[in-house]
């Protein structure tokens, strides 16, 4: 049996920044026109956006299970679709933290295959209680967050070096 310890569930990097997720297309991820369907980039990206928070440390199991459970949801996505991505592309997701406000931050995400921009969104999260009420961010989030806060500095041009 091989040695699995070796072996980690897909993740990202952080650098410049900024957080970087490699995603593959498969062919589940494509539509009948063999290009990766739409909604699919979302999912790119919320992958990244979740892996983002778990390697700057933030728990989000343990925030929605907690005595005063918190989450995480997508509040607004302005999103265009610049070229199609096709089966077994190699993409980058591209995670930038615009703004962090006292209950909801904004992100840019650039999906890109080598340097070509194949989709780019700006994503809105608030964060809310159990009844769905916006509540700030605990103090950790904001904390683990801050470092991330470029306020309006553009995208950069390519993959991390």
């Amino acid at each position: 049996m091989p040695d699995w310890s070796s072996l980690a569930p897909q993740h990202g990097t952080l650098a410049e920044g900024a957080h970087w997720l490699p995603v593959r297309v498969f062919f589940e991820d494509t539509d009948a026109g063999g290009i990766v369907y739409h909604a699919n980039y979302l999912k790119f990206m919320e992958r990244a956006r979740s892996d983002f928070a778990r390697l700057i440390g933030i728990d989000q199991n343990a925030m929605m299970e907690g005595d005063d459970p918190l989450a995480f949801v997508v509040k607004r996505i302005d999103i265009d679709y610049a070229r199609p991505a096709k089966l077994d592309d190699a993409l980058v997701v591209e995670t930038r933290l615009q703004v962090l406000k006292g209950a909801s931050m904004e992100s840019r995400q650039i999906v890109r295959r080598g340097e070509e921009i194949m989709t780019q969104a700006t994503v809105r999260i608030a964060c809310l209680d159990r009844n769905g009420r916006p509540r700030r961010f605990p103090d950790a989030v904001r904390l683990a967050f801050a470092p991330f806060e470029i306020q309006d500095q553009p995208m950069s041009s390519g993959n991390p070096k």
